[in-house]
């Protein structure tokens, strides 16, 4: 571990963004609302990993590569949130516990449960996701901030897109019966 002392910027200090014009009040709500999405994405993230690594059944293979490009795509704009949250000039939350109490979702327990309580434990978190998300596009918007609104819209199209596949998942048409 590192020994140096100097800290450069305490966490939940936002300093704003002299190159993007966006002053600190701003860029505080702003960065308030994306460290809460990427709390979110990587509570996400972690569930997705957890379903991914224990799925079994008849639909193994395609459950399993679906829950892991999921896991993927959450990793990918969990990035992108901590990028932007940096550029307005915060500092992108990354503790397990303040991502956790950051986090607009709750995570299933530890337990294993049946494939179809996984997803429906997913597609509710993806609800939640898909709320905080539309709030945080308008307030963005507001703020006069179309460079995070986009962001932000661009992930809510590819988290709407996931839990419509999830949704399709939990569906009762299967091939496979019982034996």
């Amino acid at each position: 571990m590192s020994t140096q002392k100097t800290v450069r910027q305490h966490a939940g200090e936002v300093e704003g963004s002299e190159a993007l014009r966006i002053d600190s009040e701003k860029a505080t709500q702003l960065v308030d609302a994306l460290n809460t999405d990427l709390a979110s994405t990587y509570v996400l993230y972690h569930q997705l990993k957890k379903h991914h690594w224990n799925v079994e059944g008849a639909e193994f293979r395609d459950l399993h590569l679906f829950l892991g490009d999921a896991a993927e795509e959450a990793e990918e704009f969990a990035d992108e949130l901590a990028e932007r949250a940096q550029a307005l000039g915060g500092v992108p939350v990354a503790g397990m516990g303040a991502l956790e109490e950051q986090a607009a979702v709750t995570p299933e327990d530890e337990d294993v449960y049946d494939i179809r309580t996984s997803l429906r434990n997913d597609m509710e978190m993806y609800g939640d996701i898909i709320e905080t998300l539309r709030d945080h596009v308008e307030l963005a918007e507001n703020l006069g901030d179309p460079t995070t609104a986009h962001m932000l819209r661009e992930n809510l199209e590819d988290v709407e897109e996931a839990a419509h596949h999830v949704e399709h998942y939990l569906e009762d048409d299967t091939l496979v019966t019982e034996a």
